[in-house]
Parts: structure tokens; C-alpha cells; sequence
């Protein structure tokens, strides 16, 4: 038998490597390609800055343990090893029989707790057959009769006050968020009530997705949630609750993206501020964390593209150490969601929990450099925000005044600028578009509230372009056109003729092509056997400097109205009207391009 070492050292015999030499290496590359090492750092919206490395000395200090104040680690010592997370679908509607079908289907099939919306008289028979002490049922109550009604279904089925479970999801402030009306918080009185009598159900929920959907950055939106969970506790108090009985009727709901490291670093952050309140207040309750795949990210076109996005962000809410996660079917966007795209909903977390065994590792970020870093950073910038907002009055009155609405609104449209350059790009829609995709057919869902903070989606400004392409299509047989007019051959020009024609074509816009051409005769030729009123130049920079002013004259002289070229601005090209390059505004170009297709139609 060997006698094993010690200690392994990895990389023992190599002589350890500095920052300083990763940097100088790194600068010799970027040097190459006329880049700088300052264009590896990144600037998240709540302006934290993302380094391209990480070491111990971004170490932020000892963050504690699992199931231990201040909770960044997680809310219980085993983490969610021995049960995996909580599995929770939404529904919603009118038809009960149908809401019944569909919440049965999903208990069966993996799902755990129900979250449901729906009138109070169609309780009963959504919750047929459902087991409502054995599976959670969350509601979005905005009344006591809601509440009322649900709690007689449980006597009526002989469940003894303390087995009642669930969530009666009392949320003035949110449901303010969303219709603009002011919040009444009177019903925290009715909120003690019930949980003097249930001991094991919660009654409020703290909604922060009204925050994260009007364009709000993940600081904004924790400290919405903070500024609204302290307006509940001081609510709930002033009803007759300790305060250890009122913390511990709150859930906490965050939306998530597809960027799993600003997901993963926004739970752990949360529990970190919520830990700091219960530090002041001297009670040391963990914050019950309910994760929801983000609705703004989400898109129409391509949707298929969502069932990767959901993925992502449940893999960074299982890392993050959600206790309760919601994946959002993939046709959300679209319309009503079906039964196939609950089922890819359900399986997403299934595969996460048993296959990929997701929750098999107790805070599996812990120690990474660069997340408790982001984790730290994140903290103090959403206990700024929320600072800001016990400044302002609470969050009641900064919602009512409308100056949270303006920051919010501030960070869309600094966002906005981000999607409209492609800096934050979205497959399947800004980039990669499909025109010939077939769109899906689906039944429309429930009109969500209006009158409050607005709801957007990342894709909605291109996704309008494409709408008007498709009115023109069945209108007229055919989409409106800009052809490229690509120099050389096919490898000469495939780059930019590429990068064009996914530019416009995410607005909508078909682009037929010259093909591999030798003169401009022959692409003027091809110009005009297509009718088009637009071209783009596309070919390479020494392709340029003796065929792209001559050429974009000829194709004014043939009848072009407007003449783009595919590159850098270049003022030796005065026939050029508008030059597409990486980091221009995309947005800007196609409304440009489709105000002459319409002014000319």
C-alpha cells in the first residue's frame, strides 16, 4: 500500500502567479485587438463594479453560517438538503373547474404549494381534492372575505386551526405599486386576528415585483421590500402582535433573471438587510424567501428561448437558497399557458432538485471572492435605497408622491439605452431574430392591474417592430425591405453583412443580398430587380475605401431613398445616410429606417 501525502498542494512546482502578472498579461492581449483593460470591468445599474478577477484580498470578512443571524448563508443550518426548496405554480382565472384541473395536475407531478388568485366564491372548487394540510396554498388576497372563504373550506374540512398552513398574501403597499391606489394598511388588524388563531399560517406577503417590473435595479428593488416589510411590522405590532409573531408572518417575493450571479447575490443580500432590521428591532427571525423567474424578461418572439431562461434563473435561486421557487411557463409572455408549458415549468425545477441535485450543497456560493464581494456591495447600495425611503416618509408615501416611480423610471431608461444599443442583448429577439419563426397561438391571460408603476418587458420596444412587420406581411404578402448590397465574396462580406442583417432584422425588416458580387453594376442590378427603397453596404474596410462612396451614389442614382453602411462612421462617405456598428443604437436605426418605408409606402 502507497502511504498518501499529507497535504496535496495543486500547482506545487510551478512558482505561484501574481494579480499583477494576470493583469499585464491580460493588457498584452487586449493590446492586440486596440481594446483596454478598462473595458473588462463592468457597471451593474446599481453602479457596483464588476471586476474581470477576483482574489482573497476581495475578501469582505466572516459572513457568517447557515441558519445563523445574519442569514447571508441561508435560513437554516441544513440549508434545503433533506427537502429541496419548496416547488410553487401560480394560477389564475375565472374557470374554477379548469383552475382545479390544472392545480391537481401540478400536486401530482412534483409541485408543492399553490399559488393561486381567484374570487372568493370559486375557492371551493379550484381547491377540490386539493390537501390543504399537506400542500401550501398561497393566496393574493386584497380582502377579508377572500381570507374568510378560504379558511371555511378548511373547518368545512375538519382541519384544526393549527394545521392551517399557507399564506393568506395580504399586500396593501404592492397592490398599491400596481393600481396606484393608496395603500390601506388597516388590514394588518385583520391580519393579527387570524394569526392569534393559526398559528402556522402566514398572512402577509412582501411583493417586491412591482418594483423589479416597472425597470428597477436589484438594489431598488430590495429596498422597496425592506421599507415595505417594516411598514408591515410596524403595523401588525400596533394590532396587539409581538414582534417575533409579527416577523414571522411576512414573505418575502423577488423576481430573478437570467443572470444568475446578480440572482444568487440578490437573495443572499436580502437575508443580510432583513437580519440587520431584526438586529435593531432585537428579534432574529430569517427572512422566508419566496423566488419568481422574472415576467420582464421574458419575450414573445423566440419564446422557446424563456425555457433557458427560467432555467438559469431557478438554478441561481436554488444556489441563492430560495426556501419557495416559481418558474414562469415559457408562453407567459404570449398569453394563457398550457398544459405543456406548466409541465416544462414543473420539470425545470425537477431536474434542478433530483438530477442536478441543486439543493444538494448548503450555500454553494459561499466563498466565492467575487460573490460575497457582489453579495456585499449590493447590501449597502439597497440599504441606501431603502434609507432613502424612510427619509421620504415610508413607502407608502414615496409611492403615493411618485418620486419612487421617477427613480424607477430613471433606471428603465438608463436600461432602456443598454437594450436599445444591444449592450444587453436578448436572443431570439435584438439578436438572432427569426422572421420566419411561426408565432404561437394562445388564449389571453387575465388583464393584469393598471393605474400604478408601470409593467415592462426587456424586449417590448423590438417585439413592437415586429408586430408592425407582421401587420404589413398578411396585409400584403410580403415584410418591408432593406437590401444589402455586399461587396466581393461571400466570405468577404459575411461578417458585416451578418451583423446587418441581424440588426434589421430584429426590427421586423427583410434583407435579401447581392450575393458574391464582382462590380456594382452587378449589385446595382440586384438592387433593382427587389424593389427595395433602402440598401446597406456591406463588405470590408479595403473593399471600402474604393467601392463604398461610388457605390452608395450609384444606388441613389437607381432610386435608393436612404443608403446605410455596415461599419464605423466614416465622413469620406458622403452619400452614406446612416452607418450600423457594434454599439450603435439599434432601436434608433430601425425606427429611422421604418419612418422612410412608411413615409414612402
Amino acid at each position: 500500500m502507497t502511504t498518501p501525502p499529507g497535504s496535496l498542494e495543486l500547482a506545487a512546482e510551478f512558482p505561484p502567479a501574481s494579480a499583477a502578472q494576470w493583469q499585464e498579461l491580460v493588457r498584452g492581449v487586449l493590446a492586440k485587438s486596440g481594446a483596454s483593460a478598462d473595458q473588462l470591468t463592468t457597471t451593474t445599474y446599481d453602479g457596483i463594479q464588476i471586476a474581470p478577477l477576483y482574489t482573497a484580498a476581495d475578501q469582505t470578512g466572516f459572513t457568517g453560517l447557515p441558519g445563523v443571524a445574519p442569514f447571508v448563508r441561508g435560513a437554516r443550518p441544513e440549508g434545503n438538503i433533506s427537502t429541496g426548496w419548496d416547488v410553487r405554480t401560480r394560477h389564475a382565472g375565472s374557470d374554477a373547474a379548469e383552475l382545479n384541473k390544472a392545480i391537481l395536475t401540478d400536486l401530482e407531478n412534483g409541485v408543492t404549494s399553490i399559488w393561486l388568485t381567484v374570487a372568493p366564491d370559486l375557492l371551493p372548487t379550484a381547491l377540490d381534492g386539493v390537501l390543504l394540510d399537506l400542500a401550501p396554498v398561497v393566496l393574493d388576497a386584497d380582502t377579508e372575505a377572500v381570507a374568510d372563504a378560504f379558511l371555511a373550506l378548511h373547518e368545512q374540512r375538519g382541519i384544526p386551526d393549527s394545521a392551517v398552513i399557507g399564506n393568506l398574501g395580504f399586500d396593501p403597499l404592492g397592490r398599491g405599486a400596481r393600481t396606484g391606489t393608496p395603500a390601506d394598511l388597516a388590514i394588518a388588524a385583520a391580519a393579527a386576528r387570524y394569526a392569534q388563531r393559526y398559528p402556522r399560517l402566514r398572512t402577509m406577503v412582501v411583493d417586491a415585483l412591482p418594483y423589479h417590473e416597472a425597470g428597477g435595479s436589484d438594489a431598488q428593488e430590495l429596498g422597496a421590500s425592506i421599507a415595505t416589510a417594516l411598514a408591515y411590522l410596524r403595523a401588525l405590532t400596533e394590532a396587539g402582535l409581538s414582534i417575533e409573531v409579527a416577523a414571522r408572518q411576512l414573505e418575502f417575493r423577488y423576481a430573478l433573471t437570467a443572470d444568475q450571479f446578480a440572482g444568487i447575490a440578490k437573495l443572499r443580500a436580502a437575508r443580510r438587510l432583513w437580519a440587520r432590521v431584526g438586529e435593531v428591532l432585537g428579534v432574529a427571525t430569517p427572512q422566508r424567501q419566496h423566488a419568481v423567474t422574472s415576467s420582464v424578461m421574458l419575450t414573445r418572439r423566440d419564446p422557446w428561448v424563456n425555457m433557458l431562461r427560467g432555467t438559469i434563473a431557478c438554478f441561481a435561486a436554488g444556489v441563492g437558497g430560495a426556501d419557495t421557487i416559481t418558474v414562469a411557463p415559457f408562453d407567459a409572455a404570449v398569453g394563457a399557458d398550457t398544459g405543456f408549458s406548466r409541465r416544462v415549468a414543473r420539470n425545470t425545477q425537477s431536474i434542478l432538485l433530483d438530477e442536478s441535485h441543486v439543493a444538494g450543497v448548503i450555500d454553494p456560493a459561499g466563498g466565492s471572492w467575487y460573490l460575497e464581494s457582489r453579495t456585499d456591495e449590493l447590501a449597502k447600495r439597497a440599504w441606501d435605497v431603502f434609507t432613502e425611503l424612510e427619509r421620504g416618509g415610508g413607502i407608502a408615501a414615496e409611492l403615493t408622491s411618485g418620486a419612487f416611480a421617477e427613480r424607477l423610471a430613471r433606471t428603465w431608461d438608463r436600461r432602456t439605452a443598454n437594450i436599445a444599443t444591444r449592450t444587453d442583448p436578448i436572443t431570439g429577439v435584438s439578436e438572432f431574430p427569426n422572421l420566419t419563426e411561426k408565432p404561437l397561438d394562445r388564449a389571453a391571460r387575465p388583464a393584469p392591474p393598471t393605474g400604478g408603476l408601470p409593467m415592462h418587458r426587456y424586449a417590448e420596444d423590438y417585439e413592437a417592430l415586429r408586430d408592425r412587420s407582421d401587420a404589413i406581411l398578411a396585409r400584403t404578402g410580403a415584410r418591408p425591405t432593406v437590401f444589402l448590397a455586399t461587396i466581393g465574396s461571400v466570405a468577404a462580406h459575411t461578417a458585416r453583412s451578418g451583423f446587418a442583417g441581424n440588426l434589421l432584422q430584429a426590427g421586423g425588416i427583410d434583407t435579401p443580398s447581392a450575393g458574391a458580387t464582382k462590380s456594382n453594376d452587378e449589385i446595382i442590378a440586384a438592387y433593382q430587380a427587389t424593389g427595395a427603397m433602402i440598401a446597406c453596404v456591406c463588405g470590408t474596410g479595403r473593399a471600402y475605401a474604393d467601392q463604398a462612396e461610388p457605390l452608395a451614389a450609384a444606388l441613389k442614382a437607381a432610386g435608393a431613398t436612404t443608403v446605410l453602411l455596415a461599419g464605423a462612421r466614416n465622413e469620406e462617405y458622403p452619400s452614406v445616410d446612416e452607418f450600423l456598428y457594434r454599439g450603435c443604437d439599434a432601436l434608433a436605426v430601425l425606427h429611422g429606417v421604418w419612418g422612410v418605408l412608411e413615409g414612402n409606402s
